[in-house]
């Protein structure tokens, strides 16, 4: 992925973002209210050696006591310094307690000794690390330091600076607490989506579309809210931006090849669920707008659902043709006002995928491309069955339907090499239920006062059959040979109906 669109996902859900920092700052200053307030209070010793009277003697001691320091810093915390302490100021503590308050630290390349203690009372901290200095100095200069002249102690300590009342407690660091929770609330949700973004291969845009396949993106086409969810637009609303975006596909088709036009497709899609029979009859309607004579064939024999779409009688149609149980005339249904012709499935057969690679198929395929100028075929899904390959070789080309945030990327690679690799061309791809944030505000998209009844009167025309569509009335024979029809076996002559401006 780009650059761009990790930004962008950013940018989308900034405030998802700005929630979970300030969360985590909230927790945060929770668990900074729960610890205990602590005090530090600190003294200072300075230690020096009390022997030497020349140069050299001086540089001994001093020496000398710089060896020695580290020693003595190490008995602030022992109990041959606390328990003086204890005694002292009653505390109500051991001595190995008390030591988990003291720290002794030896400030660099000097003699001079900081002694810490840390309290719940800014009082106690002071008078403590007070004491607990006087306790090292005692206990240093009269039981552990070598004896002079005169039995004088050579080391010596003194406070250079005694510890005063803290006014401000030294822990808990609420601010520091507070921010760091912010910090590690904001790295973690962006940390989160940045990783959500390059681990979710869901198509989420047309560009998703173009990393899928070499084959053009056809079109997008926009979502329908949730009162006209998989319905026919191009009949129930023919002036709304969805309606737009499927004679954008049919333009796009039109023109996939200027060569050899196209005249025949297949629209299918990876899995089940992916709009592929809504778009599929909603093409074949945009391309009647633009070509005189389009029939729409629902070849999906394991689950067809085009005749439910049309509220047509599904049960005689493609199957009956290619066992020889029906002629074109009985199963080819005009709909729509006579804008197309449907051949709906008929029944469920028990080998779809035999049927539909059978010379009986091809045959009839090949005759129905000479009586209509465009056909769409609905068929089954590419990836559970291997119904839709054996069409995809006999049409132009495949139409492939991806949906918006449930398709993945590797599912229409896999669909797209399955077709290659019978060497059926892939005209295209068409991604359904795109959710769009600019508002679409043109005049060709909203109905005029009274326009609308006039529109529905005249798209809500459903043919049951009593009416007559271009290319429909002819006889067919399944194979071995597709005989043209005799005069006695042709219904009413076929009308030539013209083409739409």
């Amino acid at each position: 992925m780009e650059a761009n669109e990790y930004v962008e996902a950013l940018r989308k859900r900034w405030l998802l973002i700005v929630a979970i920092g300030l969360l985590a700052a909230g927790l945060a200053f929770a668990v900074a209210s729960s610890l205990p307030t602590i005090y530090r209070a600190t003294s200072s010793v300075f230690v020096a050696t009390q022997r030497g009277e020349t140069t050299s003697e001086l540089v001994q001691g001093s020496t000398f006591t710089q060896a020695q320091v580290e020693s003595y810093a190490q008995l602030a915390d022992l109990p041959i310094v606390l328990e003086p302490v204890i005694a002292e100021l009653q505390l109500p503590v051991t001595a190995d307690a008390l030591a988990e308050q003291v720290t002794a630290d030896i400030r660099l390349n000097t003699v001079i000794i900081d002694i810490t203690v840390s309290d719940p009372s800014p009082e106690a901290a002071a008078s403590i690390a007070n004491a607990v200095t006087a306790s090292l100095k005692t206990t240093t200069e009269q039981r552990l330091s070598p004896q002079g002249a005169g039995e004088a102690p050579v080391i010596s300590m003194e406070t250079v600076s005694a510890a005063k009342v803290p006014t401000g407690a030294s822990s808990p660091n609420t601010r520091l607490i507070v921010l760091t929770g912010l910090v590690g609330g904001l790295a973690l949700a962006i940390g989160g989506i940045l990783a959500r973004q390059f681990l979710d291969t869901r198509v989420r845009s047309e560009r998703d579309l173009e990393r899928s396949s070499e084959s053009p993106v056809l079109g997008v086409i926009g979502r329908q809210d949730a009162k006209h969810t998989a319905t026919i637009v191009m009949r129930t609303d023919p002036h709304s931006p969805q309606a737009e975006d499927y004679r954008r596909v049919a333009t796009n088709l039109e023109f996939a090849n200027v060569d050899d036009p196209v005249r025949s497709v297949v629209v299918t899609s990876a899995y089940p669920g992916e709009g592929k029979t809504t778009t599929a009859v909603n093409l074949a309607l945009a391309m009647a707008d633009r070509l005189g004579r389009v029939l729409l064939i629902d070849a999906d024999l394991r689950k067809p659902s085009v005749a439910d779409y049309c509220q047509i009688d599904g049960s005689i149609g493609l199957t009956s043709l290619l066992v020889g149980n029906a002629t074109l005339d009985d199963a080819i249904r005009p709909w729509g006002g006579g804008l197309i012709d449907v051949l709906p499935s008929g029944l469920v057969p028990a080998n779809p995928s035999q049927m539909l690679g059978s010379v009986a198929m091809a045959d009839l395929f090949a005759h129905l491309a000479t009586r209509y100028d465009f056909i769409v075929v609905d068929s089954a899904p590419l990836l559970p069955v291997t119904d839709t390959l054996s069409l995809a070789k006999i049409a132009d080309g495949t139409v492939l339907v991806a949906r918006f945030k449930k398709s993945r990327r590797q599912e229409l690679q896999m669909a797209v090499r399955s077709l290659e690799q019978v060497t059926a061309p892939v005209l295209g791809l068409v991604l359904n239920g795109m959710v769009s944030r600019r508002a679409v505000s043109y005049y060709g998209y909203t109905d005029p006062a009274g326009a609308g009844a006039a529109g529905a009167a005249v798209t809500a025309v459903v043919d049951a059959g009593g009416s007559t569509g271009a290319g429909a009335t002819t006889g067919w024979v399944p194979a071995p040979a597709v005989m043209p029809p005799s005069a006695d076996q042709a219904g009413p002559a076929d009308p030539a109906r013209p083409r739409r401006a």
